[in-house]
């Protein structure tokens, strides 16, 4: 495989960084990889674990020369990095990032980009609960899809170019609206991370129900959410502040589909109950049939080894 761009600045060294690092590399996708985060706890463990070529303590050394430069690190800060290291971008570059929030990311970078840079968002629709520069691997998003929402005047060839990347990282790529993806996250992935928190907040005040009868006794339903509610607090935090608006949107439906079942359940409606388990069931099952998880007992996770 040809390297598609000599050298990628990695800013931002989590879970998503460290697996598109190793994709990188897997198959030759990139001349260099450069890399900063924040912590320097975290440049320490990245170089003492060979992540990136080359770690650096600050962002702007980072991107210097970069083709590429990849902000993986959570909305609610990406305009605040981009001010700090805008003009250590190299002319005709291509500046992109990760974050599940697209509309309010765009808002708060473009501002400070130079003219001569392209800037298009991104989102890879992968992860799981674990977080921090170990936690990377290069199957991370094979198979997976990623979002690219290009911006009012985007250049088509740093388009092409980036898609090519994902496409070579192992994702399936498709272009979306900004405020269209946000909506789509809202459902697929916001509502839902924070119906998991709230689950988990609840069995933790429910005194009736002890600390550990909820641990020995976790049924699949509670251990899911669990999982879920493990992910990063900061980035979540950050998601949800930053896509206000559509997150509200879906858990008002929600709010009300939940009243309606709950009306359903008082009055003894079984065929309400029955008719609306059967269409929920029929989309877990095109979940599978898409090839974006597995109808294994474990649903797959027991394979994964990080």
């Amino acid at each position: 495989m040809s390297v598609i761009y000599n050298r990628v600045a990695l800013i931002g060294l989590g879970l998503i960084a460290s697996s598109m690092f190793w994709a990188m590399k897997r198959r030759g996708l990139a001349g260099e990889v450069t890399g900063f985060a924040r912590s320097a706890e975290t440049r320490e463990t990245a170089r003492r674990i060979g992540l990136c070529d080359r770690v650096f303590d600050t962002a702007r050394e980072a991107v210097e020369g970069a083709d590429l430069v990849v902000l993986c690190v959570p909305v609610g800060v990406m305009g605040d990095v981009v001010a700090e290291i805008a003009s250590a971008l190299k002319p005709g570059a291509t500046l992109t990032d990760v974050g599940s929030v697209k509309r309010d990311v765009i808002e708060n970078v473009t501002p400070h980009l130079p003219e001569n840079v392209h800037f298009i968002p991104g989102h890879p629709i992968a992860g799981t609960e674990h977080s921090g520069p170990e936690s990377g691997f290069a199957e991370l998003f094979d198979n997976r899809w990623l979002l690219l929402v290009p911006v009012e005047g985007s250049d088509p060839d740093a388009i092409a170019r980036l898609r090519h990347l994902w496409e070579e990282i192992g994702s399936n790529v498709e272009e979306m609206e900004a405020e269209h993806h946000d909506l789509v996250l809202a459902v697929t992935s916001h509502a839902p991370h924070l119906i998991a928190y709230t689950m988990v907040g609840v069995a933790d005040d429910l005194r009736r129900v002890t600390d550990s009868e909820v641990i020995k006794y976790s049924a699949a339903g509670f251990r899911d959410f669990t999982r879920i509610a493990a992910s990063d607090p900061t980035m979540w935090r950050d998601v949800f502040l930053t896509n206000k608006d559509a997150t509200l949107e879906i858990l008002g439906r929600f709010t009300e589909e939940l009243f309606a079942l709950q009306r359903a359940i008082r009055t003894g409606d079984g065929e309400h109950l029955h008719d609306y388990f059967t269409r929920t069931r029929a989309i877990r099952r095109s979940i599978i049939e898409a090839g974006q998880d597995t109808d294994a007992p474990d649903f797959g996770r027991g394979k994964r080894s990080k």
